[in-house]
Formats: C-alpha cells, sequence, structure tokens
C-alpha cells in the first residue's frame, strides 16, 4: 500500500490535503490492456438497480449517501452505507443486486470498471443462466 500522504511533506499541515485509501485491490489478474469508466448513479428510493448482470471487468464503487443493497454471486446480500466501498470481480461472476435499499430516499454512488475493449460494459444475464446457477447463489443471513 501507498503512503499518499508523504507526497505533501513539503506543504505547510494547514496546507496540505487529507487522503484516505477507502478500498485497495491486488490486480495482478488482470492483463492486457483495459478501458476504464467511471459512471455516477443516483437510484430513486426502493429502486430495485439493475436487472441480474456482469461487467466484463472488475468494478470499484463508493456510495455517496443512501444505502445500496449489494449482492454478487457466491456472497450473501450486503447492505452498503454512505462512506463505504464495494468491489466486484467482473468476468463469469453474477452481479443480482444494486438496490437502492431505503424506500424513502435516493441512493447515489460512483463505479469505476475496467472494461475489456470491444467488449460490453455490462451484459444482462437471462432467466436461464440464473436458473442453472441457482446453487451458487447465497441466501440472504437476515
Amino acid at each position: 500500500m501507498h503512503d499518499h500522504n508523504s507526497i505533501y511533506d513539503n506543504l505547510e499541515p494547514a496546507q496540505r490535503p487529507e487522503v484516505q485509501v477507502l478500498s485497495s485491490v491486488d490486480l495482478a489478474a488482470i492483463d492486457g490492456a483495459r478501458d476504464a469508466m467511471t459512471i455516477h448513479v443516483t437510484l430513486p428510493p426502493a429502486s430495485p438497480g439493475t436487472r441480474p448482470h456482469r461487467h466484463s471487468g472488475p468494478a470499484f464503487g463508493y456510495v455517496v449517501e443512501g444505502e445500496l443493497l449489494f449482492e454478487l454471486e457466491g456472497e450473501a446480500p450486503r447492505v452498503v452505507k454512505a462512506g463505504e466501498t464495494f468491489w466486484e470481480p467482473g468476468g463469469d461472476v453474477i452481479h443480482y443486486q444494486d438496490a437502492n435499499n431505503l424506500a424513502d430516499e435516493s441512493t447515489t454512488f460512483v463505479v469505476t470498471m475496467l472494461c475489456i475493449p470491444g467488449e460490453p460494459m455490462l451484459t444482462l444475464v437471462s432467466e436461464e443462466e440464473l436458473s442453472s446457477r441457482s446453487a451458487r447463489r447465497v441466501p440472504s443471513s437476515s
């Protein structure tokens, strides 16, 4: 992990930006060139978000406000709150949910996705595939 704050040692303490690493992921498994895309998403109250899908490459997200109900294949659904991050590896892993967990407020998040050039950033998953992979879905613990 890098010490981002040390690059500001030449500034007076009152002038130094505060940098906080929110998440860090080893991307050694990614080979070849990638396209990158950063999007800002606002989900209206109680929005189910995007139906089950997958991304061609990994995605890193940060919830700006609200609460995101987040579920990946092989993991139990979880709530990601404002100020928290989420990660998904992309590739063959199904992203089941990215719903607004709040019925009366919007939820906003930012996601940076690394995509394989020439491939769609997001591909919806068919009902048939969801059914054939149902054993890989982890039930909610609540």
